[in-house]
């Protein structure tokens, strides 16, 4: 039992140290979620159409943005167990892997955008006979994502530094640079999408280039903080000098260790976006309903996020110090924490479930659709919790193959066709298609079970390295 509580409840400098780390990560992604909220509302103002339109190329940008996360965390493996040796070296040539890798991925996904917008845009469109106008949706999905091209490389380079930053414990400044952006974003929202202050009303081209500003804003603040204070964060030092000048062994190191990880994400998110393409089959108020859903729920989330997030951080510190029984200890006390807060957060979210279709200029039924949706999802919401957290568990001890196995190949192999089966060869009800897919995640929280309770995930990555 002592054991049990030890391994569950931690102490006061543990606690501590959590909040230090995963509060700062809560309250950005909390208050970029939560402004995610107010676009999706304001755009949502203008109609269901353009709501449709700029959710589905933001389902787009979502693979990306994915896909980025993948480049910079999978590198961000190593990084943090430098920051756990005190190697400075080490922490400045992954962050230079970093730099290249994204500024490459921006430069390619911007191209395939570009080229193939029709043709991606398309996939998600289906007359469901509810009387959406498919066209202006299209059209919609179209302008948004044409401005939206241009922020991509900066959002690309505030992940590099901001995920440097965190990954040497400082959470802080990447959230005061995510909360300064997000209030830009915001006010420009008011003023290029209704056109307040004399300025023209751009409707969906507002919103992206109010978005696209805040990428600018939030990538010049973690850039002047982390070369303002070279002394402190010494790995930023002649970076850039000598950009390409990375060890060959340490690369390699890096390409097998961080190349499923990449390869994850994209599937990864490849494969979510085809299961809610599955859903947009049933008609685009499933869509509408579907966006509600998830813009909602993810403000939720947040704590589900920053508490996963911190897993990696504070376990990866441990086992590039050569503590792994701390790293065990640790990681478990993580996901408790997180699978439990979330279970108060939830039922937060369910009590808030009737209300947040309200504020939608949308048609009753696409309310009622969403307020069942977000139901389920409350419900869902500690199995996420302690799904994620086993994820960056494992990830953090540098298993990226079986992270690879545990989430893209679990989404193409089992969520994938049966969203496909149930929504497109069924008559079953949306929400209870929903349901089901989403309670076959219990899957992956009993094998990460497993997984950590036999300790397969410790490893010392950097130890050569630092020697």
């Amino acid at each position: 039992m002592t054991r049990i509580r030890q391994y569950l409840i931690g102490d006061k400098p543990f606690y501590r140290k959590a909040f230090r780390i995963a509060f700062p990560i809560i309250v950005q992604n909390a208050v970029t979620n939560f402004v995610g909220l107010l676009d999706n509302l304001m755009i949502g103002r203008l109609g269901t159409e353009q709501m449709t339109g700029v959710s589905i190329a933001n389902q787009l940008v979502f693979v990306y943005n994915l896909l980025i996360y993948g480049v910079v965390s999978g590198i961000g493996i190593f990084t943090t167990q430098f920051f756990g040796a005190k190697n400075d070296e080490g922490v400045r040539h992954t962050f230079r892997v970093k730099v290249i890798a994204s500024c490459f991925t921006a430069i390619l996904a911007g191209a395939i955008f570009f080229l193939f917008d029709d043709f991606l845009l398309r996939l998600f469109f289906t007359d469901d006979g509810s009387g959406v106008d498919l066209l202006l949706a299209l059209k919609s999905g179209k302008e948004y994502l044409f401005m939206i091209l241009f922020g991509l490389l900066p959002f690309a380079l505030t992940q590099v530094y901001s995920g440097t930053l965190r990954e040497g414990g400082e959470s802080a400044v990447p959230m005061l640079a995510g909360v300064s952006a997000i209030a830009v974003n915001i006010a420009l929202n008011l003023i290029l999408i209704f056109g307040y202050l004399g300025a023209p009303a751009l409707g969906v081209r507002g919103a992206a280039v109010a978005t696209v500003a805040s990428r600018f804003v939030e990538l010049l603040i973690v850039l002047i903080y982390t070369h303002a204070n070279a002394k402190r964060w010494g790995f930023i030092t002649h970076a850039y000098r000598r950009l390409f000048s990375v060890p060959g062994r340490l690369v390699g190191q890096l390409a097998i260790r961080s190349f499923p990880l990449i390869v994850n994400e994209l599937l990864w998110s490849v494969g979510t976006t085809a299961v809610v393409r599955n859903y947009s089959t049933r008609g685009l108020s499933v869509v509408a309903a579907l966006t509600i859903t998830t813009t909602a729920a993810n403000v939720f989330n947040s704590v589900n996020f920053g508490i996963g997030a911190s897993v990696s951080i504070v376990a990866g510190h441990s086992l590039g110090a050569n503590r792994p029984d701390d790293a065990q200890r640790d990681a478990c006390r993580m996901i408790a924490l997180a699978t439990f807060s979330c279970l108060f957060v939830g039922g937060a979210l369910a009590a808030l479930s009737p209300f947040f279709p309200l504020i939608y200029n949308t048609e009753e039924g696409v309310r009622r659709l969403a307020t069942s949706l977000l139901l389920v999802a409350s419900c869902c919401m500690p199995i996420g919790a302690f799904m994620q957290a086993s994820y960056f568990t494992i990830r953090s001890g540098g298993k990226t193959l079986v992270t690879f196995l545990f989430d893209s190949v679990f989404v193409l192999a089992v969520s994938f066709p049966a969203s496909y089966l149930l929504a497109q060869r069924t008559a079953l009800p949306i929400v209870w298609v929903y349901l089901i897919v989403t309670l076959l995640d219990l899957i992956k929280c009993a094998v990460g079970f497993v997984l950590i309770r036999k300790r397969v995930w410790l490893r010392n990555l950097v130890s050569d390295q630092t020697a």
